[in-house]
């Protein structure tokens, strides 16, 4: 079979052959040279890569801003407060201050910082600057400014009473209330004052003029206490735009309870301290065409250690017979701006004391008399004058304290 191993020998070696070109091929280009090209990874340069979108952010709510007083507003009340409030965001920061110095006014954020508020009074006659930074819900910031500007000098309204913080009184002194503009919202005006006792007694005010007004209780004040005055007029309105300018607390002292008992009739006086008779001495008082004023009077601060009393303040001349010229007298203590007084008695009236009425409706007192008065007696206590002949011949009640001889119930109604 020669002609068969023959034939076998080449294809032997082509075997070979392939087999070296596959391993050749392995060599210079791997399996993967050799081979379908399917299964290898893409290149990366050709592939395509998915996009990923930019987060976005959400527009925020917009911040609106609310300023109370709003831009430009003019005779702003310094009593009310400055309001910054925001319906969504919050306020970041809020500066008044005075446009002109830059004196700030403290304030507070409440509300989760939606709301700020001014935590002081303002000043009056001053122009302010508000500033607002507001920070939506995205922390984007902004500021908004505004300006104002308080009530003028010309409308600020003052106050001041009668009896002075810490005085010691008597327990017939009514309180006198004197305003420096005239007070049309009267019913403000007193809720504004509260005055307390130490036994809770309730008074009343009483107008006599729209800028004078006064306050009493239906009965004395409690001897030996102490009237707290409350005074919180700052903002508040007189009416016609005038505008109250302080707070203050007085504390006004009452003294013993003294009162002088004088009667006309039988020409004496009696005066009880604490309801219990402490002196009694003669008395000369007013004539019958001068007669003595009937009813209640209260001492006022007014005293005179040496007066001169004139003739022509009431109306007399010379010719008159009741003319006296200018008198000098001592220790006088006024009763009423008319010319009402406690005093010694003139030299000629000194004898008739006890006796005859011979003054110009004075209280004319011997010498240990009217002293005792004049270094014993003070603001506020009371004269209780009977036997006048005239029992409805009362003072004014603005001449000097008369508010005594008006009936509470009618005192209560101004």
């Amino acid at each position: 079979m020669p002609e068969l191993g023959s034939v076998r020998k080449p294809r032997r070696g082509w075997k070979i052959a392939g087999v070296a070109a596959f391993v050749l091929a392995i060599g210079a280009g791997g399996v993967g040279a050799a081979t379908a090209t399917s299964w290898l990874p893409e290149n990366p340069a050709s592939a395509t890569v998915p996009t990923v979108a930019a987060p976005t952010t959400p527009p925020a709510t917009p911040v609106e801003l609310a300023l109370e007083p709003k831009q430009g507003t003019v005779s702003y009340n310094p009593a009310v407060p400055v309001v910054a409030q925001v319906q969504a965001g919050t306020i970041h920061s809020a500066i008044l201050k005075e446009t002109e110095t830059g004196a700030t006014t403290d304030g507070e954020l409440s509300d989760g910082g939606r709301k700020w508020v001014s935590g002081s009074a303002l000043a009056f006659n001053t122009d302010y600057t508000f500033s607002v930074t507001t920070m939506d819900d995205n922390g984007t910031l902004e500021t908004q400014a505004s300006t104002f500007s308080t009530v003028p000098a010309a409308n600020e309204a003052d106050m001041w009473m009668y009896p002075a913080n810490g005085s010691t009184v008597g327990v017939a002194q009514p309180l006198e209330f004197h305003f420096s503009e005239p007070v049309a919202n009267k019913d403000a005006v007193e809720k504004a004052i509260r005055i307390t006792s130490a036994t809770g007694q309730k008074g009343a005010f009483h107008w006599y003029s729209d800028t004078m007004a006064r306050y009493r209780a239906a009965s004395y004040w409690p001897a030996n206490t102490a009237l707290k005055v409350d005074i919180k007029l700052f903002g508040v309105d007189y009416g016609n735009g005038q505008i109250g300018n302080f707070n203050k607390t007085n504390t006004i002292n009452i003294g013993d309870k003294v009162v002088m008992e004088a009667d006309a009739s039988a020409k004496v006086v009696h005066i009880f301290i604490n309801d219990k008779l402490a002196r009694t001495f003669l008395a000369s008082m007013g004539d019958e065409r001068f007669p003595s004023a009937a009813g209640f009077l209260v001492l006022t601060a007014d005293k005179q250690r040496f007066a001169t009393f004139d003739a022509a303040t009431i109306g007399l001349k010379p010719g008159d017979p009741a003319y006296y010229g200018k008198l000098k007298v001592e220790y006088a203590t006024r009763l009423a701006n008319s010319g009402i007084f406690i005093h010694l008695a003139a030299p000629v009236a000194i004898p008739y004391l006890g006796k005859v009425n011979l003054s110009h409706g004075c209280i004319g007192l011997d010498r240990e008399g009217a002293s005792w008065v004049f270094n014993n007696m003070r603001p506020g206590d009371l004269v209780h004058t009977v036997g006048t002949g005239h029992p409805t011949n009362t003072i004014a009640p603005t001449d000097g304290f008369g508010d005594w001889n008006i009936p509470f119930a009618r005192y209560a109604n101004k």
